[in-house]
């Protein structure tokens, strides 16, 4: 981190911290969570090569606080729907809390690597990753082409490998 950009960051906090939790709490309607995004938003700033002028340092601030909000709504629909899959399982099967903090990790980490594909692309691509199945079982199951569905895959793991590099 270069010291300019640390100095930016600094001033930015100094000048719109309070702002910028304000902002989050209307938003997320609790302090701790509001907190907890206002400073992710700084230590992302602080993990930049450099910082764009700013016009509207606010508008700035509140666009990459939007985004870390979707984030962890996202997180949190994929925590729920995770603890509504595990109240439904024997208690012999269910796994420990260390493996379902793992679990949930891994479900945050494909659900953001596959952000940005049509809904038909990342269908295709989980039921042949997750479920296993053949190309032409998901053609026949989506109702497209296997030309299509071959296709889907090849924008998914370009998508995959664009977001790995990236």
């Amino acid at each position: 981190m270069s010291t300019v950009v640390a100095a930016g960051v600094g001033t930015l906090y100094a000048d719109h911290g309070d702002w910028l939790r304000a902002y989050l709490m209307r938003r997320a309607a609790c302090p701790h969570t509001a907190a907890d995004l206002s400073q992710d938003v700084f230590l992302r700033l602080l993990g930049r090569q450099s910082l764009p002028p700013l016009q509207e340092p606010r508008a700035y601030l509140a666009r990459i606080a939007h985004g870390l909000l979707i984030d962890q709504r996202r997180r949190q629909a994929l925590e729920q729907a995770w603890l509504e899959t595990l109240a439904s399982m024997p208690e012999v099967v269910a796994p420990s809390a260390e493996e379902r903090a793992l679990i949930l990790d891994a479900l945050a980490r494909i659900d953001a690597l596959l952000d940005g594909l049509k809904p038909r692309v990342r269908q295709a691509f989980l039921l042949s990753r997750l479920d296993g199945m053949s190309y032409p079982t998901i053609a026949a199951q989506l109702g497209v082409s296997l030309s299509t569905v071959e296709k889907d895959m090849a924008r998914a793991l370009r998508h995959c490998y664009n977001v790995l590099l990236g």
